[in-house]
């Protein structure tokens, strides 16, 4: 992107100052998302739950996100742009400040969740907010580039989210005479710090890029969508603690939440001016790239944040070692970012995602064989192969998706993609964790061998919690597998090689 000014109507603006102002935000977003990865083992010490009600910090976070990601649509038309990042560089203001305020006590534990919810909320409406902004001020063929640079935050912040709040916990570090203690509320400031530039430069910098126009609010999608979805991401949520046959909390909320989904569909089908344009699925070209993106999103998702705690329980590493093991993938994912969004025009999405995929394929196979005495820098090696293939997929399937779209359909089919991409999220924490909790549970010795043969209690708890990571990891290998058969079937253009 080069540093140029735009006028659209009578308006003239800096495009580049608008994205700038839009990763910072995304930034501090990002590592709300995943910074707690690494901070889950203090967490569950500091508040005195087990892991499953530690994962809730996350998943939480994704329901609450996808939920808000359907509306974006209707919010970005009818809200000028400024006045609307402006409300959601707020929410996520205070979100993180409520998180990072509660008291250690596992009574207050849902005060934490509450600040991740309003945190949520605010990245629902960022992400899917930056891809719409972006598109509409780049021409098609420039979009390669401005979503590789998207591709940046979206994919390298979070990944560093773990090195960084690894570094915070420690120990306490002093820079420019303040003290940063090896707190877990240590790992909220920073992205709090960022939020608050991010809210200062916003009246200055952003601009209303998206032209607004009055469109009615259709208060039943909206009731449909929010709690459809809400109970089938809660649904899922609630496999790590209760089990995947718990009736009242998990099949009853999945089921129910699938039928109002149905019902919001089949409404927005026979609507004129829809709350979400779900007929951009209707379109071939969007929806097999989204699907793809999708795919590489849940194999990236699901490995980080199960990997920080793999190294702290079964390998006995720190934090800030931990943290540090994934350091390179961070670095790799944003340099791959950068060198697909400049590939793009040049040999397209599709030979892109087919060797994404082979390389995210490769990086995840050795995984199956981990053992407590795996070398470090062999994971940290694997790591880096997985996120440089995670970054030749992402941003490319998601500008293809939208290179597939008409301009006015551009912010549907974004909440669209967006809100797809958030309930993949949501799902497959869940079903990770479920299946690392319920490996654990179900080869857990009893409490008398504790007592009795504490070295044997320890030795069968660490192979118990083995067993279940690497059956994690053998889910997120199927992902890069189905992700590369697909890749088959997306379309060459025939201005790509």
């Amino acid at each position: 992107m080069t540093m140029e000014t735009v006028q659209t109507n009578t308006r003239t603006y800096n495009r580049t100052l608008v994205v700038v102002v839009m990763m910072i935000a995304m930034a501090a977003g990002a590592l709300m998302q995943t910074s707690l990865g690494t901070a889950i083992p203090s967490l569950m010490k500091a508040f005195d739950i087990n892991l499953s009600t530690a994962q809730q910090a996350t998943t939480w976070f994704l329901l609450f996100n996808g939920m808000m990601v359907p509306l974006s649509a209707y919010l970005a038309n009818r809200i000028p742009t400024k006045i609307l990042h402006m409300v959601a560089y707020g929410l996520l203001f205070i979100g993180v400040l409520v998180t990072m305020s509660t008291p250690e006590n596992s009574g207050s534990w849902w005060i934490f969740i509450v600040g991740r919810i309003i945190s949520a909320m605010a990245f629902g409406i960022m992400m899917p907010m930056m891809q719409i902004v972006i598109l509409n001020m780049y021409e098609p063929k420039e979009r390669g580039a401005a979503m590789g640079a998207m591709g940046l935050v979206i994919g390298m912040v979070p990944a560093i989210g773990p090195t960084l709040s690894g570094w915070i916990l420690k120990q306490d570090h002093t820079i420019l005479g303040f003290t940063l203690s090896d707190s877990w509320r240590s790992t909220f400031l920073i992205p709090l710090i960022i939020t608050g530039i991010a809210l200062v430069l916003t009246p200055f910098l952003m601009k209303n890029v998206i032209p607004t126009k009055k469109v009615k609010l259709d208060f039943l999608s909206l009731i449909l969508s929010t709690i459809g979805f809400g109970l089938f991401l809660w649904g899922f949520t609630n496999v790590g603690s209760h089990g995947w046959g718990n009736v009242p909390n998990v099949l009853l909320p999945i089921f129910a939440g699938v039928l109002l989904i149905v019902v919001f569909v089949w409404r927005q089908l026979k609507l004129s001016n829809p709350f979400l344009d779900v007929k951009v699925f209707l379109t071939k070209d969007f929806t097999i790239p989204s699907i793809v993106g999708i795919l590489a999103m849940m194999a990236m998702f699901g490995v980080e944040m199960m990997l920080p705690t793999y190294l702290q329980n079964v390998r006995g590493l720190s934090a800030f070692d931990s943290g540090l093991t994934l350091l390179w993938g961070a670095l790799l994912m944003g340099v791959f970012s950068a060198i697909s969004g400049a590939l793009y025009n040049k040999v397209g999405a599709k030979t892109l995602g087919m060797v994404g995929f082979a390389i995210l394929g490769l990086g995840t196979f050795p995984f199956l064989f981990l053992t407590p005495e795996t070398p470090t820098i062999i994971i940290s090696v694997l790591y880096g192969v997985r996120m440089a293939g995670i970054a030749m997929v992402m941003m490319p399937m998601t500008t293809k998706a939208m290179a597939a779209l008409p301009d006015e359909k551009t912010s549907h089919g974004t909440a669209a993609n967006n809100t797809l991409r958030q309930i993949a999220n949501s799902v497959v924490v869940a079903l990770l964790t479920s299946v690392v909790q319920n490996v654990i549970n179900n080869n857990t010795p009893s409490n008398h061998m504790k007592v009795t043969e504490p070295l044997r209690y320890a030795s069968k708890m660490l192979d118990a919690s083995l067993d279940g990571f690497k059956i994690a990891f053998m889910i997120s290998l199927s992902f890069a597998v189905l992700g590369f058969i697909l890749s088959f079937f997306i379309k060459q253009d025939k201005e790509e090689a």
